[in-house]
Formats: structure tokens, C-alpha cells, sequence
């Protein structure tokens, strides 16, 4: 992917989105590392986006290891997942499909 590419993949953007909103925690180990954990899957290319555009938080969890981050949708983060969530839905099949294909 160029660098200037906002979302690499838009299917697993929308994925994250949609775990995020219902509760998720998204969770990332080491600084270097891109890849983050969500739900027990791997998140691969969605962390940037959701980071830079500020549409998570990280937030501290007494539960959680020393050294790794857990993440929440910020406020400003649900706004955004419930619009684009809904914008998803609307789109047909095949064009959901395409963008899965093609990321």
C-alpha cells in the first residue's frame, strides 16, 4: 500500500468499527508491532486509521499485562462507527462482497 493510502483495507475497518461498538477491547502488544488483537482475531492495518483520526482511546486495564495498551472507541470514535456502520449496511451485497475482495 502507498503511504498516502488512508485505509488499507476497508472490509477489516469496518470489522474493527463494528466490534468496537459493541464493547471490544482492541489490544496491542508492543509499539513496533502493527498488529493489534481484537475479539481474538488479528487486526492488521486498522490500528493507524482508528489512531490517528483519533477514534479510539486507550484506556488503563488493572486486569491487563504490564506493557501491552488496550484501546476503547472514543466518544468521537462511536459517532463515527455508528455512521459508517449504518452506510455499510446500506450498500448491496456484491459491493460488500467486492470490497472484501479487494480490500
Amino acid at each position: 500500500m502507498s503511504a498516502d493510502t488512508i485505509i488499507a483495507d476497508r472490509a477489516e475497518f469496518i470489522d474493527a468499527l463494528r466490534q468496537l461498538r459493541r464493547g471490544r477491547v482492541l489490544v496491542r502488544a508492543k509499539d513496533t508491532d502493527s498488529r493489534c488483537l481484537l475479539d481474538g482475531s488479528f487486526v492488521y492495518t486498522a490500528y493507524q486509521p482508528l489512531a490517528r483520526y483519533r477514534l479510539i482511546d486507550e484506556f488503563e486495564n488493572p486486569q491487563g499485562y504490564p506493557n501491552v495498551h488496550y484501546y476503547r472507541l472514543s466518544q468521537r470514535g462511536r459517532e463515527f462507527a455508528d455512521r459508517a456502520c449504518e452506510t455499510w449496511r446500506r450498500r448491496p451485497l456484491l459491493q460488500r462482497l467486492a470490497v472484501r475482495l479487494t480490500g
